[in-house]
């Protein structure tokens, strides 16, 4: 089985690595920054947007169990990619919508994906994502690790994560992990 790499940003990195880790054919979502000037930042310099950098979910996927257009399909589902540097009450450059693409092939795949919904005026505003080449991605520090997982009755897990989590998973049942 040989893996791929995904990179995307949708907002809160919590978010997105809580759904990306239940989907079948994903062996590891790791939140973590990419995108910046900065080596080696800390969770504090991005959120005080310092860096440069996006909050982002670096996933490690089998190609023959879920494509990478579908994890495509599910990044647009769990976040709104018409707004700029935000998601809901998470505003900075660190909450921008990207997919940071490893290969050509991953590149022609983003722009397709967004062409067709922009075709299908899903969104009521433009797609604001950013289709650009992977850089160094740094992880984030432990605690920002299956965050969701270990502190499910936190506020913001409760009333931001969950919702996603549930949208998720009623559209993609079929794709989940048993």
């Amino acid at each position: 089985m040989s893996h791929e790499t995904a990179t995307l940003a949708g907002g809160c990195f919590w978010c997105l690595e809580t759904v990306f880790n239940r989907l079948r054919g994903v062996a590891s979502a790791v939140s973590g920054y990419m995108g910046g000037h900065t080596p080696n930042p800390t969770y504090q310099a991005v959120c005080n947007g310092d860096t440069g950098h996006a909050e982002v979910v670096q996933v490690r996927f089998d190609p023959e169990v879920i494509a990478f257009r579908e994890l495509l399909d599910v990044f647009f589902t769990i976040h709104d990619p018409t707004q700029i540097d935000r998601q809901g009450n998470d505003a900075g450059t660190q909450y921008r919508s990207a997919i940071f693409w490893h290969t050509p092939a991953q590149k022609a795949a983003a722009e397709a994906a967004i062409a067709a919904l922009t075709a299908s005026r899903q969104y009521a505003a433009p797609i604001v994502t950013e289709v650009t080449e992977a850089t160094t991605f740094y992880p984030a520090e432990d605690y920002h690790q299956r965050y969701y997982e270990q502190n499910p009755h936190q506020p913001y897990c409760r009333f931001v994560v969950a919702p996603k989590v549930a949208k998720a998973e009623a559209k993609f049942a079929a794709q989940l992990k048993s």
